[in-house]
């Protein structure tokens, strides 16, 4: 007897997170559930709880809340609003054979249920494109964990493809400089490409043979088989890629990191310390690029165009300029078809 079951791909889009809303309630539980992740505060247990309960809970989650307002879009969330655009202008490209679902790390939508609702379809391949181009046991590596750790309990496990990295992907690359082309890059004194930061250890953990990772830019210098794991090996490619597209020479751009959490060292130079420094230098219009952003956000909308903005003028520049996300960029959602489908 024949049946009329079609097959399809599941493709699941995950982003980090957002709170439900503003309010500082939200924002408490959303930083709860993501600095309770092992892999994102990967140090001694008793004392996570210690410093979730007694200074992040607290003290943080206000501030976070106050900021979260500053960017929230009358549709929610930045990240949320423009993860169903694209989640939307995927499952129009890639037609009938796929079904898009995009899930967060951490609160909703969650991977839980969008997993849910590919098995009840039956759906028996996924495709996992984690939202972060570059690869860190924080991000990526939590994702995939995430993961296997649900469909490990399911009676039948369908077949899932892993995307790790596509830090050096042409279509990503063409996206970003699209949008970068837009401000005019030769306008501007400097530039700046700034990642999300991580802390050293989580690079020298990354290391497995603890002969590459010097945590000092010189072991970034050239990507190869050597240091293809690490994250911040993985970020300088990037922009070397994106300078090189753009014909941006190396004198008139700096590689940096932002978002620094705690007092451990993280990857330096910081986009903080950078701004203060072209500033010192004479340095009157800077644009920023954020590459390990696809879709806007909390760090790109807020910590860039208003904190390092205001430290940048109060020091003596003039203006700061945010080469936007991805978004729902048609190159974007061009090259998300492209993966969506190299391994199915």
């Amino acid at each position: 007897m024949q049946d009329n079951i079609t097959k399809t791909t599941g493709v699941l889009l995950v982003n980090l997170g957002t709170p439900d809303s503003t309010s500082t309630a939200d924002v408490r539980k959303y930083l709860r559930e993501f600095l309770s992740d092992p892999r994102v505060l990967d140090i001694n247990p008793v004392v996570r709880t210690l410093l979730l309960n007694l200074v992040i809970a607290p003290f943080r989650s206000p501030k976070s809340a106050a900021s979260y307002r500053e960017v929230w879009m009358e549709e929610g969330s930045p990240l949320m609003v423009y993860g169903r655009q694209v989640k939307q202008s995927l499952q129009e490209s890639l037609g009938p054979d796929f079904h898009v679902q995009l899930a967060m790390r951490y609160q909703s939508p969650s991977i839980d249920s969008a997993l849910e609702n590919f098995r009840k379809e039956g759906i028996d391949h996924i495709r996992v494109i984690p939202m972060f181009p570059h690869y860190a046991s924080a991000s990526t590596g939590s994702v995939h964990e995430k993961i296997m750790d649900i469909v490990s309990k399911w009676q039948v496990i369908p077949q899932i493809s892993f995307l790790k990295s596509y830090h050096d992907e042409p279509g990503m690359i063409e996206a970003f400089a699209i949008n970068g082309e837009r401000h005019k890059p030769a306008e501007f004194d400097h530039i700046i490409f700034s990642f999300h930061g991580l802390p050293v250890r989580q690079l020298r953990k990354s290391d497995a043979t603890g002969a590459y990772c010097q945590a000092n830019g010189i072991c970034c210098s050239t990507f190869n088989e050597t240091n293809k794991n690490c994250y911040a090996a993985q970020c300088h490619d990037t922009a070397r890629l994106l300078a090189a597209r753009l014909e941006i020479d190396p004198g008139r751009y700096t590689i940096s990191f932002q978002s620094r959490l705690g007092r451990d060292p993280w990857i330096r130079p910081s986009t903080q310390e950078t701004i203060l420094r072209l500033a010192a230098e004479g340095k009157k219009r800077v644009l920023i690029f954020c590459p390990a952003f696809v879709a806007d956000c909390l760090e790109t909308l807020f910590e860039v165009t208003t904190e390092l903005k205001d430290e940048f003028v109060a020091a003596g520049g003039e203006h700061v300029e945010l080469v936007e996300s991805l978004n729902n960029e048609p190159k974007w959602i061009e090259t998300l078809v492209k993966l969506a489908k190299e391994v199915v």
